[in-house]
């Protein structure tokens, strides 16, 4: 199997995957966007009562209870889908709130995963 070196068109390692997630995890942390005690928004997303981010409470909610646990999930499992956008979701939420500029790095980290996916998907082609 391929190993991840970091070069451009190279194939994405699941660990370099998982690190990605922790990244993104430890930068909700960091600004301050991660809940302690989050309520069961996986759950009403299981039930079907939530069609996607936009019927979460907040964005940052659903990256916390249902992105990252799905994205782990499919990470350990090596059952991800061809293709990932949450960093569009990311830019779109915080696009029209300039009011939170440090934003931007956890988008960046959402994008990076994007590509992630996107390249893990076609090696394994």
């Amino acid at each position: 199997s391929a190993t991840n070196v970091g070069e451009p068109g190279d194939s994405m390692s699941l660990d370099e995957l998982t690190r990605r997630l922790d990244a993104i995890e430890a930068e909700m942390k960091r600004l301050g966007f991660w809940t302690a005690d989050p309520p069961d928004v996986r759950a009403a997303y299981q039930r079907g009562e939530l069609e996607s981010y936009l019927d979460a409470p907040s964005f940052e909610l659903w990256l916390q209870t249902v992105f990252l646990p799905n994205a782990r999930h499919a990470v350990a499992e090596d059952a991800l889908p061809p293709d990932s956008e949450v960093g569009v979701m990311a830019m779109r939420e915080y696009d029209h709130q300039s009011v939170d500029p440090r934003a931007k790095g956890l988008v960046d980290l959402l994008f990076a995963f994007d590509r992630g996916v996107r390249q893990h998907h076609k090696a394994k082609r």
